[in-house]
């Protein structure tokens, strides 16, 4: 019998079989997981119509290259032989999309991003149903997922497994190897082989739709799967029975893929990245503390591993709470966060499966290729044509350093979407610019009606307005996340749209908006002391109110608005799209020079904003806020700004500091943090103080920890010589005051003392 069910795409994968290309999606649905079977389907590429081909079947199509070369369709009954002909013509003649994954295009050509409407027969299989060759179409079913959080703990990165613990809704239960006193939620196997076939069993029976974690690919998944290797067992962590497995990385910086039929594998990290969080660290303990307010049981990150062993030696039921925690913090995160529902709404707009971290230009292509299809086009693969991408970054203008009052900031509302969209900025648009385009940059012109990407951001832009009506943060983030990647996609060697005229179009014509707009304003009587791609910083000085300011603010961006409206209609006769808006108003602004110089740097400043008990301040880029400088200078930098924001007294408080400093008092706050980016041995000249600290430590691991001290640099964990305090007071405490002190007429050796020794 027929139905109809309404599900969310969680995995999709494809492989060559002796009917042709099998296609496997599993899916989310209310009536629990489906798996989704398409048999005999073929792989497909195009060509121009004049090339010889070998193929199992050939077909006229009515599309064109973006050339307006004829083409046609060549399909075959498994991907390996359509990848050797793409190879065999690869010497005489160009393939088109020959690149696409069989279940991408399968979904993409039918819209399928995240939701789907499934019509066939529904078969009954244990744990699961299953729908064999149904039809499938676009929906926008939204699904409730079940999350379960897990955390292992081992003998080191290479040891065995000593816990496993997971977290769902409704259960808790950590699985412990060996024997050990009853507790609550504590399971205790005979032996590591007992845990993870106990631990198999236990995904299989709480059975989620999504299984996340710290650093979850590259170390549980990774330890779990290496384990199960040495024990014979398979990574039985799928769906339908079906078996995991991990891809190594194919490049150095780029990450292993998991690869888990049916369950969505999400790291947190990655996560949080994609939702563009920022932390000075994404270790989990800094993370939960900042967005919890609550940390991990061990904290020390220097003596971890060894209070890990530790406790399982002497305290199981202490490691199983350490165990557990750290599922709940993961959980705690996501929950914070909305990174489900944040991930969801990005799978719906762009296709890429929640687990993927990046992917920017695959889900340019799930957007774009169907939409080039029905406008009788096709796309060349991937590095076909090869273009460098030569466009300049966005407009910095020149700042002017001091201390000042009341200084606006007006912004740009996403201005490169805003771009695309008044300026038609478009890969079709450029390749069939027709009688009367619209001119860009670098010889690029752009059709008036006949494109694709500015109606696409039109649609999201519209979306993205809803989604604030309805205070859908999840869905507005995904939506500004995905319009404000357009730019960079097209700029991206490994798009296959990439071309300098689309680049310098979006960035050249940002260069004239801001330039324009500062001249505009100027011209006015206003100061603008600094610019940065899509803000203007301007000065209304002493003698002004916050209403007042607040009003000088929304009147300019109001009137510069209809003022480009106005231009853009006579010099370009399209629709400006542009929106400036007041962002923020800082009653105290800081701009630094550069270091050794007297001219104004870029993308560093800090300010005041906010009124009474809900003051506070701002900073951008300066040591306050930079994870390679000591907490010591990062708090005494924050402190000072905040006190000659409000005209405090601050001499007494550096003073103090030092003095604290050398007397030892602030040890604590010493520490400097850095991650290696290279393996140790790759370092040979010129070797930085953390490589030098990583050497001297049995395990260096990605993040070292270390002080300097009068004999060098050594790791925290093997700290002994006494700590040179002389080198924080010239190298921490100094430079992060004589910044914001030289505007000040003085330095922190004046105040400080005689205690500096020349650097």
């Amino acid at each position: 019998m027929t139905e109809t069910v309404d599900g969310f795409v969680l995995t999709r994968q494809w492989r060559d079989a002796a009917a042709g290309v099998a296609l496997s999606f599993w899916l989310a649905t209310p009536r629990g997981p489906v798996r989704v079977r398409m048999n005999g389907r073929e792989a497909v590429m195009f060509v121009q119509r004049q090339v010889e081909a070998h193929s199992d079947r050939r077909r006229e199509v009515d599309l064109t290259t973006m050339q307006g070369k004829p083409v046609d369709a060549l399909y075959f009954k498994s991907r390996r032989s359509l990848q050797d002909e793409q190879q065999r013509l690869s010497a005489s003649a160009m393939t088109y999309e020959a690149d696409v994954r069989p279940s991408e295009r399968f979904l993409m050509e039918r819209f399928v991003t995240g939701a789907c409407r499934v019509t066939g027969p529904l078969r009954s299989r244990p744990g699961h149903l299953e729908m064999v060759n149904p039809s499938m179409k676009q929906s926008d079913y939204r699904p409730r997922l079940r999350v379960m959080s897990l955390d292992i703990e081992t003998d080191g990165f290479e040891g065995p497994i000593l816990s496993i613990a997971a977290v769902t809704e409704e259960r808790e239960q950590v699985l412990m190897a060996g024997p050990g006193p009853a507790t609550s939620g504590v399971r205790y196997l005979p032996d590591e082989r007992a845990v993870l076939a106990a631990f198999f069993d236990l995904v299989r029976d709480e059975d989620p739709d999504v299984l996340i974690g710290w650093n979850v690919v590259e170390f549980d998944l990774a330890c779990l799967q290496r384990r199960s290797e040495q024990h014979g067992l398979r990574l039985l962590l799928g769906r339908g029975g079906e078996h995991g497995r991990l891809l190594a990385p194919q490049r150095e910086g780029q990450l292993s893929i998991a690869r888990i039929p049916g369950r969505v594998i999400i790291d947190g990290i990655g996560a949080l990245k994609s939702a563009t969080y920022s932390f000075e660290s994404f270790g989990l303990e800094r993370v939960a503390q900042e967005l919890l307010g609550r940390g991990k049981a061990i904290h020390d990150p220097d003596d971890r591993g060894e209070e890990i062993t530790r406790l399982f030696r002497e305290d199981k039921p202490g490691l199983a709470a350490y165990n557990l925690e750290d599922c709940r913090l993961v959980s705690g995160i996501f929950e914070r966060a909305q990174l489900i529902d944040f991930l969801i709404e990005r799978q719906r707009m762009t296709g890429l499966s929640m687990g993927r971290v990046g992917g920017a230009v695959a889900a340019f292509d799930h957007l774009y290729l169907p939409r080039l299809h029905r406008k009788g086009r096709v796309a060349h693969d991937v590095g076909a044509l090869a273009t460098r991408s030569d466009a300049p970054g966005g407009t910095v203008l020149p700042s002017q350093p001091g201390i000042y009052d009341n200084v606006l900031v007006l912004d740009f509302k996403s201005l490169y979407p805003s771009i695309i969209r008044t300026f038609k900025v478009d890969p079709l648009g450029l390749a069939f610019p027709g009688d009367d385009p619209i001119e860009g940059y670098a010889g690029g012109t752009f059709a008036r009606h006949e494109h694709i990407l500015p109606q696409l951001i039109e649609s999201l832009w519209a979306e993205r307005d809803r989604a604030k009506a309805e205070r859908d943060a999840a869905l507005s983030r995904a939506i500004k996340i995905l319009m404000n990647s357009f730019y960079g996609v097209l700029g991206t060697p490994g798009c296959r749209f990439s071309n300098p005229k689309l680049v310098s179009s979006i960035t050249m014509r940002g260069h004239e908006i801001i330039t324009r707009s500062r001249d505009w304003i100027c011209e006015r009587g206003w100061k603008v002391i600094y610019g940065d791609t899509d803000s203007l910083f301007v000065l209304v000085g002493e003698g002004h109110d916050v209403e007042g300011c607040l009003r000088i603010g929304a009147q300019l961006a109001d009137e510069l608005n209809t003022w480009w409206r106005e231009h853009i209609a006579s010099e370009h006769k399209t629709e400006s799209y542009l929106e400036m808006e007041l962002e923020t108003l800082y009653q105290r602004f800081f701009m630094p020079t550069l270091r050794g110089s007297d001219r104004g740097s870029a993308k560093r400043y800090a300010g005041l904003v906010g009124t009474g008990s809900e003051q506070r301040v701002i900073i951008k880029g300066l040591e306050a806020v930079r994870t390679d400088w000591t907490p010591l200078a990062r708090n005494f930098q924050r402190e000072l700004l905040r006190r000659v924001f409000l005209h405090e007294p601050y001499e007494a408080m550096v003073r103090d500091t030092r003095q604290q400093l050398m007397q030892g008092q602030l040890d604590e706050q010493l520490v400097y943090q850095k991650r290696l980016r290279r393996h140790i041995d790759a370092y040979a000249k010129n070797i930085p103080p953390h490589v030098r600290a990583a050497r001297m430590l049995d395990r260096p691991t990605g993040r070292v920890r270390y002080l300097m001290t009068t004999q060098g640099p050594e790791p925290l964990a093997k700290h002994r010589s006494p700590i040179d305090y002389h080198h924080y007071l010239e190298r921490q405490l100094a430079p992060a005051a004589d910044a914001l002190l030289s505007c000040l007429g003085t330095d922190f050796a004046t105040i400080a003392g005689d205690q500096l020794r020349l650097f």
